[in-house]
């Protein structure tokens, strides 16, 4: 049992680590078109990034597991071409957290773009730095603090999801049983002194990290 306890949180804490460190190469770029681009197409891409905020995980899961079916054109195509299948495997809880967890990262990061003086962008270019040198250079360091939130605010939100990861992941222990899900398990088997257990560590793990970011986010305001 304890074994068991201690797999499914390491890979819990795997799925929020590598979640996290995708979006956080995703979102930049992303949240820089977004915040910078003045197209009449940007509402339209942000309403479809904003869609997990508003969308019942369930109703997530659900299409994501009809798209990535090795039944469905896309699943097929990637299982006979890459070998790939998405649904009830650990690549798929990792797809499925990406996209479930996509705007907790990028709207922070716009956030602090949109935050930047115009000035500051424009005195870069005029020393002769290109977008992509700005971009890494200039623009980033300035928004430390809003990185640090889409970080943060991503890694909490992937240990606590459910909905998509039951949906796409199912509950195969060692592969996709993650604690949330191991929560309800345990519940629906009446076993609330294992339930408990998950239930507080998760509790005490997003307590911790949350609290460490506020002292963070303190110290550098000094």
């Amino acid at each position: 049992m304890l074994e068991g306890f201690f797999l499914t949180m390491l890979l819990t804490l795997k799925v929020a680590l590598i979640t996290t460190f995708v979006l956080f190469i995703l979102a930049i770029p992303l949240a820089y078109f977004l915040a910078f681009n003045k197209s009449k197409l940007t509402p339209i891409l942000e309403a479809i990034v904003s869609m997990p905020l508003v969308l019942p995980p369930s109703v997530l899961g659900f299409y994501l597991l009809i798209a990535f079916s090795p039944q469905s054109f896309l699943g097929k195509f990637l299982l006979e071409t890459f070998n790939l299948k998405l649904v009830f495997s650990f690549e798929g809880l990792i797809v499925g957290s990406v996209i479930f967890s996509l705007p907790f990262m990028v709207n922070p990061i716009q956030a602090g773009f949109s935050a930047l003086p115009k000035s500051l962008f424009e005195a870069a270019l005029t020393l002769g730095k290109n977008r992509l040198s700005i971009l890494y250079a200039v623009l980033l360091p300035n928004i430390s603090r809003s990185l640090l939130v889409g970080i943060v605010v991503t890694f909490a939100h992937t240990i606590g999801e459910f909905g998509v990861v039951m949906m796409i992941g199912g509950n195969i222990q060692g592969v996709t049983r993650v604690a949330s899900i191991a929560i309800y398990d345990e519940v629906e088997s009446l076993n609330y002194a294992l339930a408990h257990q998950y239930a507080l560590t998760l509790f005490v793990v997003t307590f911790l990290i949350l609290l460490l970011t506020f002292y963070l986010n303190k110290r550098g305001a000094k």
